[in-house]
Formats: C-alpha cells, sequence, structure tokens
C-alpha cells in the first residue's frame, strides 16, 4: 500500500501516544496487534557512565521515569545523579548481580530495564530471567543472543542464511593441540576469537606456529576472566581489513530495516577509536550488498529491537565476510542517528512496547541520502605512547567544544570527577556531521582542537593526528592502520620555545601569587617550579621542565628545557633559554578564573589555558598546557645538583607497574634466568590484559615484590633483578 508521508517535526516527535497511532496505520499494522502494544511508564537502566545519561535523557523525553544503579566506586558519578530514584548495587562487580537488578526493579515497579551496551545487554539468561519475572528486556530475545553470542553457532546459522563467513575452525575441540592443528590447516596469521567475546577482548592475532600456545593461552584467560567462557575458534586474519558494521533494527512485526552501515577500521588493542557513516571508498554496489546480507543475518535469528552485523572487508579483493553480530545498542550508535536523524534509544522503546518500526527501509534510504556524513571519536583516559595503558584520576580541569546541531558530546564525566580504575577508561564521545567527510573532518579537527581535559592522560592529542594522517583524510582506512602509520602517528610533538616561555611565565605568576598570599609557604614549597624564589617580584628566576610523560627508569633521564624570566615591570618579562643569544621581551597576563594566560610575543600572540596539578593529585606539580601549538604536559626538573643535595636516587633493576592494576599470573620465580621479552607477569586494569616482559637477555631474577591477586598502584615495583641495570629498565 502506498505511504502517506507525514512531516516529522520535533514537536510531533515529542508526542509518542500520537506518533505510535500514526506509525500503526502508516504502517497497515493489523487491529489485533494493537490490543496487545502497551506504553513504558518506568525503566531501569542497568548500566553505567554515558548510556545511562544517554538512555535517561530519551526517557525523560518521552514522559518516561527511570531508575539508574551505581555501585561504590561509581557513588559520585554523573549517571548516578541523572535521575532521582538511584540505588547502590554495593560492590564494584555488582553491575553484574541479576538478582540484586531484579529486585530493585521489582520493588520501584519498573516495567522494563534498559541494559546499556555491556554488562548484561548480551546476556541470555538475564533476558530470560525479566521475562520469567513479568519485566520488558529491552532488547532482543534470549534466543538470538544465544544464537548470535555463541560465534562459533553464529557462523552455522549465517552459512544457511547464505551470509558469507570467514574461513576457520569453529568445533567445540578446545584441546590446544587440535586448535594449533587447525591453524596451520588454515594458514598464517591466524586470528584467535573468544567464542562469546566482544569488544577486542579475547582476541589475539597469531603471526607464527612458535607463538600460537602463549597467544592462546593469553586469550582463553582474557575470555575467561570477562565473559566466564574461556571457548575459542580460529578464523584466517585477513591482513589488509576493514571493520565495516550494519546497524540493523527489526520490530516484533517482521519487519526489519538496515541503517546504514559504520566503518570502525581505526582500532587499537581491537577497539574502536573512530567510527564512521558511511565507509568512505565503498562501492555503492557493494555497500546495498552489506546491508542485504546485514538484514539477512538478523532474519535468521527471529531478531527484535537494536542490533550491529560485523563485517570484515578485504582491502585486496573487495570481498566481505560476517565476523559477529552485537545483539545490543552499540557505543557508535551517534554517528547511525547522526545519518538518519533518528533516536535509537527511542526505537528500542517503540519495539519494545510492540510498536512497528517508525521508518521503512526505502525512508531510512532517503535519510542518508540527505543527511552527510558523521564521524565519532572516542576520549579515552589512555596513554598512547606507552601502549594505550589505561589511566585514571581526577578531571582537574574539563572544557568542551559549543555543541549545536552538527557538533554532539556524550559524556559520562565533568570537571572534578574521578575517571576509575575499575571500569573503562571511555570519557566521552566526540560526534560531528557534516555535508560530506571533507567537511566532518574539518569540524571534528575543530572540535577536538578545542576539547581540554587535564588530569589523567588521554587520547586526545592522538586523535588529532589520526584525522589529520593523509591517508586517513583520503579514506584509506584499514584495522592495522595505527600500527602501519607508527612513526607518523607517534611522532613526538616539539615543544616550542613560545611553549616554554609560557610554561615559565604561568609558573613565575603562579609561584608569585603564591609567595603573596598568607598561605604562600605551603602552597608553594612541595609544587613550586622554581629553584631560585625569592620574596621580590623583580628577581629574575629560573624554570626547569621535562615532559610529564617521561617515563622513569635506571639509566634514563629527560630532556630538561631551562627558561630564566625577568619580571622588568608589571606584566613585562624577559624571557631567555640557554641557546638564545639575546632574551625576549613579551608582555603577558593570567586571568586565574579561566587559566587563561594571554602572552605577545614580538611576532605573535597565544592565548592559552594552562592548568597546574593540585599538590594532593597525581599529578602534582604538573602544567597541562594547551596552546595554539598543540597540548602539552610539563612537570618541574629538579637540577641534577639539587637532587644529589636532596640524597635522591632511583631504584635499579627494577620493573614497575605501569598503571593501577591487580596482578593475574605469576610467571617467573626468584632465581630464574630470563631472556629478552619473556613473559615475567600478566596484569589487569580496566578489564584489559597487560603482559609484564623481560626488558633484556641474561637477567636474574631476584625477587617478584608482589603475587598473584594483589592490586597494585601505578609506579609500584612488580620485579627486582641483580646485576647491572638495563637501560629498557621500567618498560612492559
Amino acid at each position: 500500500m502506498s505511504r502517506l508521508r507525514i512531516p516529522r517535526t520535533s514537536a510531533w516527535r515529542a508526542r509518542p501516544a500520537v506518533q505510535s497511532y500514526f506509525n500503526c496505520q502508516l504502517r497497515g499494522t493489523h487491529t489485533d496487534h494493537q490490543h496487545n502494544i502497551n506504553s513504558l511508564d518506568s525503566i531501569l537502566i542497568a548500566n553505567r557512565g554515558e548510556i545511562a545519561i544517554r538512555v535517561n535523557r530519551t526517557a525523560s523525553k518521552y514522559g518516561i521515569r527511570t531508575t539508574t544503579l551505581y555501585t561504590d566506586p561509581d557513588a559520585r558519578s554523573q549517571h548516578a545523579h541523572s535521575s532521582p530514584f538511584a540505588f547502590n548495587l554495593g560492590a564494584t562487580a555488582a553491575y553484574l548481580d541479576q538478582d540484586k537488578i531484579l529486585s530493585i526493579a521489582k520493588e520501584q515497579g519498573c516495567q522494563a530495564i534498559h541494559p546499556g551496551y555491556g554488562f548484561l545487554s548480551e546476556n541470555a539468561d538475564f533476558a530470560r530471567r525479566c521475562a520469567e519475572e513479568g519485566i520488558t528486556f529491552i532488547g532482543p530475545p534470549a534466543s538470538a543472543i544465544e544464537d548470535m553470542g555463541d560465534k562459533a553457532r553464529s557462523k552455522e546459522i549465517m552459512n544457511a542464511a547464505g551470509v558469507p563467513c570467514v574461513p576457520g575452525y569453529h568445533g567445540s575441540d578446545q584441546n590446544p593441540d587440535t586448535l594449533a592443528q587447525e591453524a596451520e590447516k588454515i594458514g598464517y596469521p591466524v586470528l584467535i576469537k573468544a567464542v562469546r567475546g566482544g569488544g577486542g577482548k579475547g582476541m589475539r592475532i597469531v603471526k607464527n606456529p612458535q607463538e600460537f600456545s602463549d597467544m592462546l593461552e593469553s586469550a582463553k584467560s582474557e575470555a575467561r576472566n570477562s565473559f566466564g567462557n574461556d571457548e575459542v575458534l580460529v578464523e584466517k586474519y585477513i591482513t589488509t581489513p576493514r571493520h565495516i558494521e550494519v546497524q540493523v533494527f527489526a520490530d516484533k512485526h517482521g519487519n526489519c530495516v538496515a541503517l546504514g552501515e559504520r566503518d570502525c577500521s581505526i582500532q587499537r588493542r581491537h577497539q574502536k577509536i573512530l567510527e564512521e557513516s558511511p565507509a568512505p571508498d565503498l562501492e555503492d554496489g557493494i555497500r546495498k550488498d552489506i546491508w542485504e546480507k546485514a538484514r539477512a543475518a538478523a532474519l535468521a535469528v527471529n531478531y527484535e529491537g537494536a542490533g550491529t552485523v560485523e563485517f570484515i572487508f578485504d582491502n585486496d579483493t573487495g570481498e566481505f565476510y560476517f565476523m559477529e553480530m552485537n545483539t545490543r545498542l552499540q557505543v557508535e550508535h551517534p554517528v547511525t542517528e547522526m545519518v538518519t536523524g533518528q533516536d535509537l534509544v527511542h526505537w528500542q522503546i517503540l519495539v519494545a512496547e510492540g510498536k512497528p518500526l517508525p521508518l521503512t527501509q526505502a525512508e531510512v534510504e532517503e535519510q542518508i541520502s540527505q543527511r552527510g556524513h558523521a564521524i565519532e571519536a572516542r576520549i579515552y583516559a589512555e596513554n598512547p605512547d606507552k601502549g594505550f595503558i589505561p589511566d585514571s584520576g581526577k578531571l582537574i580541569h574539563v572544557r568542551l567544544p559549543i555543541e549545536t546541531e552538527d557538533v554532539r558530546i556524550d559524556s559520562g564525566f565533568v570537571e572534578g570527577d574521578v575517571v576509575s580504575s575499575h571500569y573503562d577508561p571511555m570519557i566521552a564521545k566526540l560526534i560531528v556531521r557534516g555535508p560530506n567527510r571533507t567537511d566532518a573532518l574539518r569540524k571534528l579537527a575543530l572540535a577536538l582542537r578545542d576539547y581540554e581535559v587535564a588530569g589523567p592522560v588521554t587520547n586526545i592529542d592522538f586523535v588529532k593526528r589520526v584525522c589529520q594522517s593523509p591517508d586517513f583524510m583520503s579514506g584509506q582506512v584499514e584495522t592495522g592502520y595505527i600500527e602501519k602509520h607508527r612513526p607518523e602517528l607517534f611522532a613526538p610533538a616539539p615543544i616550542t620555545s613560545e611553549v616554554l616561555a609560557e610554561a615559565a611565565i604561568a609558573s613565575y605568576l603562579h609561584t608569585t601569587s603564591h609567595n603573596n598570599s598568607p598561605t604562600a609557604l605551603s602552597t608553594s614549597t612541595g609544587s613550586s617550579t622554581s629553584w631560585l624564589n625569592t620574596t621580590s617580584d623583580f628577581q629574575p628566576r629560573t624554570f626547569h621542565f621535562h615532559s610529564a610523560d617521561f617515563e622513569q627508569g635506571p639509566g634514563k633521564s629527560p630532556d630538561v628545557h631551562t627558561v630564566e624570566v625577568h619580571q622588568t615591570s608589571p606584566g613585562q618579562f624577559s624571557v631567555r633559554r640557554p641557546s638564545d643569544s639575546t632574551p625576549i621581551s613579551v608582555s603577558s597576563s593570567f586571568d586565574a578564573s579561566t587559566n587563561t594566560l594571554t602572552t605577545y610575543f614580538p611576532h605573535t600572540r597565544h592565548t592559552s589555558r594552562v592548568v597546574f596539578g593540585p599538590s594532593n593529585t597525581a599529578s602534582a606539580g604538573a602544567i597541562h598546557l594547551f596552546t595554539p601549538d598543540g597540548s602539552f604536559r610539563l612537570a618541574p626538573s629538579q637540577p641534577s645538583w639539587l637532587a644529589k643535595a636532596l640524597g635522591v636516587t632511583e631504584k635499579a633493576n627494577s620493573l614497575l607497574a605501569p598503571m593501577p592494576a591487580k596482578i593475574l599470573r605469576v610467571m617467573v620465580r626468584a632465581g630464574d634466568v630470563v631472556t629478552k621479552d619473556q613473559p615475567l607477569l600478566v596484569i589487569e586494569s580496566m578489564k584489559m590484559e597487560t603482559v609484564i616482559r623481560s626488558p633484556a637477555s641474561d637477567m636474574t631474577v631476584k625477587r617478584v615484590v608482589h603475587g598473584e591477586g594483589e592490586v597494585v598502584g601505578s609506579g609500584v615495583e612488580l620485579v627486582e633483578f641483580e646485576g647491572e641495570s638495563s637501560d629498557n629498565m621500567g618498560e612492559p
């Protein structure tokens, strides 16, 4: 039947009862279905962070009461305060406590549970228990979760449905020898994947037979800790792959649509950093074929609600293969919302209520053709220069880009919050849209430039470099992009003379303001960046800086930058570095209320944000600068003569914890002689396993400082060796 076209204005969308009536009439839904439609008045959100805030925002818009959950570490989090109704689950892992969550839902009279992105969103047992308790699970039926959650079973279903799959071994025999033999048959390189995996956990690339055993054990351990199941499959690893996924939606009436595809090829640790839609440099015929295969995958398991069908695309052959289906709403769903103009959380609620999908496939495609290109950048507390290890701590300064119709920020944190080491380190998502990919990239670059975070180390600068990388800008993406472009993406940013001058002037003004305050002695003694403090504001002062990201270790010393500052009159400074033949004269002022330093150099003006790390945090003494030349983290350096006078010495022959972590396995003991890169310990932080390896050969273990199960802080000694120190000590 022909479809009437009703203008979908924002006011019209705000009337869900009217919208559902028109949807039923427009789709020609049978009247007997309407008797089974129930509106949801209250939802319990069984997840944390930005997704809890995101679901609450949509539910509130449509007059639905929400109840949020939190654990002890999250008691003061933003999501815990996003609803008037919030309940403490207790221990860190309690987001998985099905009994407690269901009990709270019933006590609060919640008709439905939205499981968010992770935790229980792909747990078939939980979906089944919700149904048994008379609570609507906002997600697919338990049978679909089971079929698609088992990667081996899902391959069988896809093959039967005509959806192409990656060649590999998906059998039940998990004997290590069998798996190794199957890997040989497939041909290296191969990919080991947890059968019930997701988010890159339980996944390892194996390049040759010699490393298969260690990689298998590592993948199984991570899968066991993350999913309670250590079964794996082995597949052919495609050497130049792209990760292309399709957002699908299905209702209870047999309707299923594909809301376009997303390219998620820019990844680290098999986890996404950048996602965009539509996928660049993809032939339209292939694009439509992927959509159809995704719909076939969903229909093959009688799917309902939001799902993502993931494909691996071979850049060399142009062929694509089914990888897996995520039976939930994905982290990157805002990209699809930007290019379709739809609220996918609202779609989830409509489907859960028994209503038909708001749009047909033809209408979806019309929207996509008109709304251009969208890109999402995930903002993580992590250190790219140290293998993307997670970071944690207090956000002492946060400044966000200005949100517009084309610039969106989904965040679970604000300034003053603490990024916990217990959970995923994602701080926020930055999503932009433009009429085409070039314009979208320009908007993303500008928004990233305006994004400022001080406290934990973040990946913001790294994402900037990726977005400005020529091959990325031309659409030449693949999952190995970061490693392939390592020299370009990990080149250290030069600390310019202007930045050093700003750091010195800001430090001068900072210490001067402290010295003029009643508490000057107590606040400046421990964190001053000057070793020549005087009582006069018009005496020269010398400052020494090094990169705050420098990794301490025996035999290592940072590049120290020395700057002399002399205030010649209020607001006027003479600045000189040892390499300068003559000092330069600048005028500068600092607005403490906005942390803004404005400096007029002879050739240019810099307006920068300068934030000093409080003395009671991990950022003590650090200076965070957000300047026209980029962002920098500097730390005060003690002159060598002062370190000697204070008796400061380094701990020789030791490996240190690169992050706060729990020790999972200890693989050596005192007296062992180790070789270079030999695994010594395995630690876990923020659900990620990291192998600590030997920095050199012929080293004898003197002692393992901490045992399995212990929790250690960043920089804590893990292993002590005998003999001479190694220049590589301290690196995992």
